[in-house]
């Protein structure tokens, strides 16, 4: 056995890898030993290349349960250097969001620091602070919609933390869960949504109207325009009227306005503002709508409404729910 076996100290010699450590790996079952008469022991030739397979993966950070999946073929390489890089990807993720909030504290002015720190203290998690966002919206839904139209209307609402945020972003996002988690704002929208439920006959009808209207709108926002009537604000408010089995009316837009102040909080607006900062999109979906729904109070000029171009107002809602997720998704 011994003529055709290493043994440890022959090992250790032709890999570089000391005593101990090979005792270590074979007791983590990552080589195989077989024992001399004299109870030492003794390994095959190949321990040579499966010692050095071990040190290779070892040496890009591989613990020693993914390493021995390796050996025993049930994972391969690439596999595991894949889950590796995906879990060194997640860590620095949290890194870089961590340096982005220790330098937005650092960057505060020193009347504002701890109201900074005090903001910042509820997303030092940033995958639970996106949960919470989550949970809000969806607590928001009255009725059930479609899986593909939740999605929609979660992806432009509750925007993935950035991989690598900017101080900015990172106080953005904490802003955002900080708005979220305004009891008085979450009564007002889920009260919104039961009215919402009463009146809308299609939601899914409803939100590809008001995303519709939020695609024309989009560039008037862009280009700097004041709210004012046009196809866009036409469209938004058609929308709102084929649901309701009604027609675009004088009357009809007086009494969209009326329902829509919770269309109007600074808290719900300023919301969509932080997921503009949050993305990089300087007309978000809820902005958009924000800017149809103060088109729509412009055009009710002391009382009087005209249908179509000529004037409106209605606020519908930059969020409206169960008539929001729709119409923001579309956005």
């Amino acid at each position: 056995m011994t003529q055709d076996t290493l043994g440890i100290g022959d090992l250790a010699a032709r890999t570089g890898v000391p005593v101990r450590t090979i005792r270590f790996y074979c007791d983590e079952g990552l080589l195989d030993t077989q024992r001399s008469a004299g109870g030492h022991r003794r390994f095959a030739p190949s321990a040579v290349d499966r010692l050095g397979l071990v040190r290779r993966l070892r040496g890009l950070g591989l613990g020693l349960p993914a390493i021995a999946a390796v050996l025993r073929e049930e994972r391969s390489i690439t596999e595991a250097v894949a889950a590796e890089r995906a879990a060194l990807d997640v860590e620095l993720a949290a890194l870089a969001w961590r340096r982005a909030s220790l330098a937005a504290v650092e960057e505060a002015a020193p009347a504002d620091r701890a109201a900074r720190l005090a903001l910042l203290a509820a997303v030092q998690d940033h995958h639970a602070a996106r949960d919470a966002l989550l949970g809000f919206w969806h607590r928001l839904f009255a009725s059930p919609l479609p899986a593909d139209l939740v999605e929609m209307f979660l992806e432009v609402s509750v925007p993935a933390p950035p991989d690598v945020p900017t101080p900015r972003q990172v106080v953005a996002y904490a802003e955002m869960v900080a708005l979220a988690g305004d009891p008085t704002l979450a009564r007002r929208m889920r009260a919104r949504a039961r009215v919402n439920i009463e009146l809308i006959s299609d939601e899914a009808e409803l939100l590809t109207g008001i995303g519709e209207a939020c695609h024309l709108a989009r560039p008037l926002v862009l280009a700097g325009r004041r709210p004012e009537p046009g196809p866009s604000l036409d469209r938004y408010v058609a929308a709102y009227a084929t649901v309701r089995r009604t027609g675009d009316t004088p009357r009809f837009r007086r009494e969209l306005l009326a329902t829509a102040t919770v269309d109007r909080d600074p808290r719900l607006r300023r919301y969509w503002t932080l997921v503009g900062e949050v993305t990089g999109d300087p007309v978000t979906v809820g902005v958009a709508q924000a800017w149809l729904v103060d088109a729509l109070e412009r055009s009710v000029v002391g009382g009087s409404v005209t249908s179509g171009s000529a004037g409106r107002s209605a606020e519908p809602s930059p969020v409206p729910v169960p008539a929001a997720p729709a119409g923001e998704l579309r956005g």
